[in-house]
């Protein structure tokens, strides 16, 4: 049974989306993310993906207080990503509740310090971000576009210990037009060993459950929550 992974990103301590990580494409859906965790564990969720958009513009860990809150007031599982790029970040995010913490550009551009981690707080607590377009790693919001192939950029931590991924085709995040479900496969195909998350695209039930007849092990979704795409209590029986 796929895993179901609720999303909520965070803006100037608000519940906000973006479309295709555009900033300038920014809607507020609740001034409490607090509210809208509690409304996930009210209908039998269990994970929470929680992006630090403000950490991810600044290049370090900004709203690990709203991080704190929801790990405090619910029982939530959360992984947490958005500008993690020190060794203090992560160790801010983990004292302040997150079980799990991704990195998308850092592994890119500091593959050393990413490699770190996973010795220093173990591959159970480090989930590798790779967002794709064209086939090809982007970071930085999704502002720059690498020569790097994804296969290859895969290869390399799979090398080094990593077995939890996290990819969004970009092309597919914030349109509510399906998820990449062919990319997904093709990930699982070449490299069985890991746990794959897919993310972006999702625009109804039925998309969750192709993804769960493909045998992708996770999804992140959240616009379509939002967007009153998916009634939350049609979730409960994949959970």
């Amino acid at each position: 049974m796929i895993e179901l992974v609720p999303a909520i990103d965070i803006i100037e301590g608000k519940c906000v989306r973006l479309t295709q990580g555009d900033y300038n494409q920014k809607t507020v859906y609740n001034e409490d993310p607090l509210e809208v965790a509690k409304m996930f564990v009210d209908n039998g969720l269990k994970r929470l993906h929680l992006v630090d958009l403000d950490g991810a513009k600044a290049q370090h860990i900004v709203n690990y207080k709203v991080l704190e809150r929801i790990a405090n007031r619910t029982n939530l599982i959360i992984d947490f990503g958005g500008g993690l790029k020190t060794d203090e970040d992560l160790e801010i995010a983990f004292n302040s509740g997150a079980k799990m913490v991704t990195g998308g550009s850092i592994a890119v551009k500091n593959p050393d310090v990413f490699s770190s981690w996973l010795e220093k707080f173990g591959r159970d607590r480090i989930i590798l971000g790779a967002d794709v377009k064209d086939n090809k790693i982007a970071v930085s919001g999704w502002k720059e576009e690498t020569d790097l192939q994804l296969n290859d950029f895969l290869k390399s931590y799979v090398d080094k210990g990593i077995y939890k991924v996290i990819s969004t085709d970009i092309s597919k995040d914030g349109m509510l037009q399906g998820p990449a479900t062919e990319l997904y496969k093709q990930i699982m195909a070449d490299f069985p060993e890991l746990y794959v998350i897919a993310s972006g695209g999702v625009s109804g039930i039925e998309d969750i459950e192709k993804l769960d007849e493909s045998g992708v092990h996770s999804v992140i979704f959240g616009k379509a929550i939002y967007e009153g795409r998916i009634n939350l209590r049609d979730l409960r029986r994949f959970v």
